[in-house]
């Protein structure tokens, strides 16, 4: 896919992406090609930029979650984007497509987060433990299907997967998650986790943003897409 077929803002101070499943927002120890270096070379190519293109990076979503990523055009819109990420002026919802439903249709969860950095994860308990965060978020079920559900997830915290690892504390597993309980993967390896909507003040102008996403075009998406 081209990336101008991903843009879904862009203006002088913001740039901002729809991902694929299995992109990187930012290198690695793979030496992967990442999303910053795709954006990176649009903007060199579209503007006729000389040297080095500036990129910033305020955020980051999981390699095998999609949806929406921010970048920073220049490094006021940066420190600002930092700013607002770091606390609770952006709004983050979430789409997940899930194997089991919540015992509620909607609900708030909350947990204990502690990461292990040995193998990436990260485990919630239902009370606070040694070295643990925070974790709460609320869900909605959007609807049903044969095999799976979709909930839509607003964030309260931003904690290490904290979507997966909550959702699968409570039994409900990612669509293609195996590290955290999902009986298969998906083909293209990436997992049904996609970052669907955005909301925060632009950092230059001060006016209210908010910005949504489509989901990856698969059978599975596109059934909740169309019946929702």
């Amino acid at each position: 896919m081209s990336l101008k077929d991903q843009i879904l803002y862009e203006d002088n101070h913001l740039i901002v992406v729809n991902k694929l499943p299995g992109e990187l927002v930012q290198g690695d120890e793979t030496g992967d090609e990442t999303l910053a270096d795709r954006v990176k070379n649009y903007l060199k190519t579209t503007y006729n930029k000389p040297g080095n293109v500036y990129l910033g990076i305020p955020h980051r979503l999981d390699r095998p979650t999609s949806g929406i990523v921010v970048y920073a055009k220049t490094e006021k819109a940066l420190v600002r984007l930092n700013d607002a990420f770091r606390g609770s002026d952006v709004k983050k919802t979430y789409w997940a497509v899930v194997d089991s439903c919540p015992r509620e249709n909607e609900g708030t969860l909350i947990h204990y987060i502690v990461r292990d950095s040995r193998n990436n994860t990260s485990r919630a308990y239902p009370k606070e433990v040694k070295g643990s965060k925070l974790a709460k978020l609320s869900y909605t079920v959007l609807g049903k299907s044969d095999r799976y559900y979709l909930l839509e997830i607003d964030l309260h915290t931003g904690r290490h997967h904290q979507i997966r690892a909550q959702l699968a504390a409570i039994g409900c597993h990612i669509k293609g998650d195996l590290k955290y309980g999902a009986a298969r993967s998906n083909p293209d390896g990436g997992i049904h986790l996609h970052a669907r909507r955005i909301r925060f003040t632009h950092p230059v102008k001060k006016e209210p943003l908010e910005i949504v996403a489509a989901p990856p075009s698969d059978s599975v998406w596109n059934y909740f897409v169309k019946n929702i």
